[in-house]
């Protein structure tokens, strides 16, 4: 009869352990997304510049004359003990322009123009109706140097990433970060951003498939993405130091008279 408990109780673990829980697997329901979701998934992405970007602005024409006012000699900023840059020097260090806390960036003959809040495009066709009265062949390309994005709480590598192009997702990141651990809270995860002085704090449920048409699926520069431990991690966490000793000891004691115990019982049976 045990034989047989035995056995049932293992058959059940297995059944169970086969389950996926509800509150693990990502995108629960994707096959029910309503129409109007499922066309927000397919929105055109637009990255914003903001305050403290360095953004890498390149100005060319098929007449280097006449857009050489608009471009300063090649050159870049260095740390101490590193190479000096020079023509050779990759695009990454060449005519990088700070953002400033007002917004603007001062550009060579232009002046200080204001920037903060535009897209890419949009600052590419203002430049070039100013550009374009004395330079009409002139093209303007326009990068975001320093896209950086972080992920903290429980993840497998919480870090600060650099990315190469502005356009990431969260999914992208947790990705980048060795996926969420499995005491993530996935219906807890929390997007904190810095809107050119406006703070921001975005839920993501990413057990929901609606994340997908959520307007800050693609993450802008200086991200900040917080992951919740779950009810299990939250519950362990409440232990303290002092707690742990505690329970160390009462171990200890309960082995050592268990141990006592046994040689009693077994010099009475002698």
């Amino acid at each position: 009869m045990k034989r047989i408990f035995f056995f049932g109780f293992i058959i059940i673990l297995l059944t169970d352990s086969c389950r996926t829980p509800k509150d693990i697997a990502y995108f629960q329901g994707i096959e029910n997304l309503s129409e109007e979701q499922r066309e927000a998934m397919f929105r055109k992405y637009v990255p914003i510049i903001c305050i403290d970007d360095a953004l890498i602005i390149n100005v060319t024409s098929p007449d280097r004359a006449t857009t050489a006012q608009f471009s300063p000699p090649p050159y870049g900023y260095f740390m101490p003990g590193e190479a000096e840059i020079g023509i050779a020097a990759t695009t990454q260090n060449l005519f990088t322009y700070l953002v400033d806390e007002n917004g603007e960036i001062n550009f060579p003959v232009l002046g200080r123009i204001h920037v903060a809040g535009l897209s890419i495009n949009e600052t590419i066709r203002m430049m070039e109706k100013k550009i374009w009265e004395t330079a009409p062949s002139a093209v303007i390309m326009i990068q975001i140097a320093n896209f950086k994005v972080g992920i903290i709480g429980e993840v497998k590598t919480p870090d600060i990433y650099t990315i190469k192009t502005p356009r990431v997702s969260i999914l992208d990141l947790i990705s980048m970060a060795g996926d969420l651990t499995i005491l993530a809270d996935r219906k807890n995860v929390w997007i904190h951003r810095d809107n050119n002085g406006e703070k921001i704090h975005v839920h993501m449920d990413l057990t929901d498939p609606a994340v997908f048409a959520s307007p800050y699926y693609y993450l802008q520069q200086n991200d900040m993405v917080y992951v919740h431990p779950n009810k299990a991690q939250s519950r362990n966490s409440e232990y303290s130091t002092r707690d742990n000793i505690r329970l160390t000891l009462f171990s200890v004691i309960l082995s050592t008279a268990s141990f006592i115990t046994s040689i009693i019982f077994n010099l009475t049976g002698n």
